[in-house]
């Protein structure tokens, strides 16, 4: 789970009585192809700094430092300026509210919306920074850059998959296609007519498979150096424009869980040298993605040999990053019983950020995309308009009832409790889950939950939780290498390896 917050409706008094705080924002010649209008997302951010900054963007260490406030831009040309209200669709307040001092003002059209999963992008519009005084009722910026495309550079032993799905096709009206890359091991080229175990990987929030190509690159070399046994790494996407869809099927998203199994997999089976049976198959991702291996797991219970998933975004409900949504009447999203507020960011064993700020900075950031408009995108039904529905109000965190039964059906430890009789003989040895005591997102705290769950099933399922790492550093220190040799002895269990790297 990566990061965003959006909206909060109640200002203090002080900040209701002073000046409302605008910001005319023209867009310079020169930045948009043959000079056309464009539309977006147009972000004003403001920092508290007396130096000049290169960019500003939100600091979930500190979330109240960075002012943010979000508006939809259509049809605007060269030249042409527009009125940027800082007041009511902002966070963590309304500018007006911002101590006096000297401030640094920065912003950004974001084109295609898709700021609030992964950041500014390619082709989004910025302007520089600006230093402003506060209070100052009316600041002038112009938006005269564009962010260059990021060239990745594709190793040649990787390969960039785009298959059209007919399923997603058909679910949307339109071409769909899944994405991947493939990395093949050192000696495919050599070996003609060895097969591979492959391991597919899913990617965190906020990643794409183009973006793993670096930690493919990193397994490449480990393989290279017979540190771990040679097996072919499939990267997959797991971005589409509502956020990470997690391959789970989805009112929303599509049936993505079903084409990765029954369409895309089949396709790289018939193109690559793969076991292409379930003990050759393997499943590996972190946070977004340690969910999305686990969901696709227990889904298709008879296709893998196993999963390896870490720190996994929530796997019990009865504790979704704080809130129990198990319970009826429901709880409320922000806040227990008592009033006290659930804590979402913690670093170095100290609470940063609050699920309500998280939330309502995510809110003004963007409509879409975010980690919740994320879950709200695979667990909710579709809304009166073709939207998600949202699991609770981004003011109040008042919990939707009738949403929150619809979540169910996407509780891990709700959905192995109930099929266990079914899945528990399909699972055995196959689930593995890792994730560190102090995750950054409270993360092993669901994962406890599980863990205890499938204890009382009679479950070998396997729980590591490895002492003070965060959910950024859970990697270091050899656990890539040793999930590659545990699943190597289930794809080849008779095969000698050397104790020391689990090599041939």
């Amino acid at each position: 789970m990566l990061l965003a917050p959006a909206l909060l409706f109640l200002i203090s008094s002080a900040a209701a009585a002073a000046p409302p705080v605008t910001f005319k924002v023209t867009l310079g010649a020169g930045v948009a192809a043959s000079d056309a209008p464009v539309s977006g997302r147009l972000l004003v951010f403001m920092r508290k700094s007396d130096k000049p900054l290169e960019s500003i963007s939100p600091d979930f260490t500190d979330p109240v430092a960075v002012y943010v406030t979000g508006t939809e831009v259509a049809n605007l040309k060269p030249g042409e300026a527009i009125t940027i209200d800082a007041e009511s669709e902002s966070f963590p307040a309304a500018f007006s509210a911002a101590p006096a001092g000297a401030y640094q003002v920065y912003a950004l059209l974001d084109r295609d919306h898709s700021y609030t999963y992964d950041g500014p992008g390619a082709g989004d519009i910025c302007s520089k920074t600006i230093s402003v005084t506060m209070p100052a009722e009316s600041t002038a910026i112009t938006l005269s850059e564009v962010s260059p495309d990021k060239k990745v550079d594709v190793p040649s032993n990787v390969r960039v998959i785009d298959f059209p799905s007919p399923r997603l096709t058909a679910f949307w009206g339109r071409p769909m296609s899944i994405q991947a890359t493939v990395m093949l091991p050192p000696g495919y080229d050599t070996a003609k007519k060895k097969k591979y175990p492959t391991v597919y990987v899913i990617h965190g929030y906020g990643g794409d498979h183009m973006k793993m190509i670096g930690a493919l690159t990193a397994v490449s070399k480990l393989m290279g150096e017979s540190k771990i046994p040679e097996m072919i790494y499939v990267a997959l996407n797991a971005h589409t424009s509502l956020g990470h869809h997690v391959f789970a099927d989805s009112a929303n998203n599509g049936p993505w869980g079903t084409a990765l199994v029954e369409e895309f997999i089949p396709h790289l089976e018939r193109q690559f040298r793969m076991d292409a049976k379930p003990s050759g198959r393997f499943l590996n991702g972190h946070s977004s993605g340690g969910w999305s291996t686990l969901w696709v797991m227990v889904t298709h219970p008879d296709f893998f040999g196993g999963t390896w998933s870490t720190a996994p975004d929530p796997v019990d409900f009865r504790s979704f990053t704080g809130p129990d949504i198990t319970k009826y009447p429901p709880q409320n999203a922000y806040a227990d019983a008592h009033s006290h507020e659930y804590n979402l960011v913690r670093m170095g064993g100290k609470d940063v950020m609050l699920v309500r700020q998280y939330a309502q900075q995510e809110r003004v950031l963007g409509y879409y995309g975010g980690q919740f408009a994320s879950f709200n995108a695979v667990f909710s039904p579709k809304g009166p308009d073709g939207q998600p529905l949202k699991l609770f109000d981004i003011a109040t965190g008042r919990i939707d009832a009738s949403v929150q039964k619809e979540w169910e059906r996407y509780d891990i430890s709700r959905l192995l409790r109930d099929h266990w009789r079914t899945l528990g003989p399909k699972l055995k040895g196959k689930l593995h889950v890792i994730v560190g005591t102090a995750d950054t997102f409270h993360l092993d705290e669901a994962t406890r939950l599980l863990d205890a769950e499938l204890k009382k099933l009679g479950s070998d399922a396997q729980f590591t939780y490895v002492e003070g790492r965060n959910h950024f550093d859970l990697y270091e220190g050899g656990l890539r290498e040793r999930i590659a040799k545990e699943m190597y002895r289930v794809a080849r269990p008779k095969e000698r390896t050397t104790a020391a790297t689990g090599a041939p």
